[in-house]
């Protein structure tokens, strides 16, 4: 009589078990992880400024606008976005009473802050924004008047300086919800 050392199914997993624990190697651990903030940069005039990447939900090309009678000059018009109306807001002209002519550069921040939806024009996106933690500063480096209500701190990255601009505080302004003359 022939005696089998085959082993069963479960004796080879438990042995291929026993072999990886006996020589596997622990995974390389991260010993600092670093917080970090993100935003949209994007440019108004002379200033760099980045947005909160939650209060923007959408970046476009400066869309065609109809005309809103009755309206202050920041409000450029509404635009149709897919089947959507979204107003139109000349950003520059809010806080500085200047009209931007649009360029190729010139793009419109989408944001949703509270239910109000609302296009923000500006002269150009300069893209996704990582800031560290120890980069922040509670100086802005903004010291216009205009922008005050809208700055709170702002970043320090390399030689830029980048100032937040708070899109939530501007919607709750009750300046920007009077857009009719």
């Amino acid at each position: 009589m022939e005696v089998s050392n085959a082993k069963t199914p479960v004796e080879v997993l438990v042995e291929l078990e026993h072999r990886w624990r006996t020589h596997a190697r622990e995974l390389p651990r991260q010993i600092e992880v670093k917080d970090d903030w993100l935003g949209i940069g994007f440019r108004l005039g002379k200033y760099r400024l980045v947005a909160p990447l939650g209060e923007v939900i959408e970046i476009l090309t400066y869309p065609g606008v109809s005309k809103v009678p009755g309206a202050k000059s920041w409000v450029r018009g509404i635009a149709n976005v897919r089947g959507n109306l979204l107003p139109i807001m000349d950003l520059h002209d809010y806080l500085k009473g200047r009209v931007a002519t649009p360029t190729r550069l010139t793009r419109v921040l989408v944001i949703d802050c509270n239910g109000v939806l609302s296009g923000l024009v500006v002269d150009e996106v300069l893209g996704l924004r990582h800031f560290l933690s120890e980069e922040r500063t509670d100086v802005t480096s903004i010291d216009d008047e205009a922008f005050a209500p809208y700055l709170s701190f702002g970043f320090r990255s390399g030689d830029q300086n980048w100032a937040v601009f708070s899109t939530r505080a501007l919607v709750e302004s009750p300046q920007f919800m009077q857009a009719a003359v």
